[in-house]
C-alpha cells in the first residue's frame, strides 16, 4: 500500500526508532511492501528516489528498503564507518522534495544489518550507495539532512522532475 511520505517538521520524523523484534516479523512483511510501494510510487510521481526509512512513511522502526539493481531490506542495521575520508555532496529528501542540501558524508561505509528472515548480512559501500545508506540511517536516529547542512547558507531549492514544483 502506498504510504504518506511525512514532509519536514513532522515531529515523528525526529524520533529515534525502535529495533524490530523477531515476534513482528508477520508485520515486517506488511511493511516491506508499503515501503517498496511507497518509493515506486514516489518514482513515478517524481523521477526519482532510491531508497526510504520505515520512520518517513510513519513506521517508527529500525528499517531500510532499497531498491537499484534489486530491493534489498535492512532489519535494524548499524553503520560503521572504515576511514576518515569525506567528501560533500547536493543531498535531497523525499521528505521535502524540491529542496537540495550541501552535507558531507563519509566516502566508505559499512553496514552491517539483518535480512526479512533476521539472516545477518554485510555490505560494503563506496561513494553513492555509501552516502544514500548514511541519509537514510539518520532518518531512524531522528536525523535529517537540512540538520547535517555543513553551514547556514547550504539549503537550496532544486528542480524537480515532477511538473508544478
Amino acid at each position: 500500500m502506498v504510504r504518506e511520505i511525512l514532509k519536514l517538521g513532522d515531529p515523528r520524523l525526529y524520533e529515534i526508532s525502535e529495533a524490530v523484534s523477531k515476534k513482528e516479523q508477520p508485520a515486517l512483511r506488511e511493511w516491506v511492501e508499503d515501503l517498496h510501494d511507497t518509493l515506486m510510487d514516489y518514482r513515478k510521481t517524481y523521477g526519482a528516489g532510491r531508497a526510504v526509512a520505515a520512520p518517513q512513511i510513519g513506521i517508527p522502526k529500525r528499517l531500510l528498503y532499497m531498491y537499484t539493481d534489486k530491493p534489498y531490506v535492512f532489519v535494524n542495521p548499524t553503520l560503521t564507518f572504515p576511514d576518515e575520508e569525506r567528501y560533500s555532496l547536493m543531498d535531497d529528501c523525499m521528505s521535502f522534495p524540491g529542496l537540495m542540501v550541501r552535507v558531507e558524508r563519509y566516502r566508505r561505509s559499512v553496514i552491517e544489518y539483518l535480512d526479512e528472515t533476521f539472516s545477518p548480512q554485510r555490505m560494503e559501500l563506496e561513494g553513492d550507495l555509501s552516502e544514500l545508506l548514511q541519509h537514510e540511517y539518520d532518518h531512524l536516529d531522528g536525523i535529517l539532512a537540512t540538520m547535517r547542512a555543513v553551514d547556514n547558507q547550504s539549503l537550496f531549492l532544486g528542480q524537480m522532475k515532477r511538473e508544478g514544483i
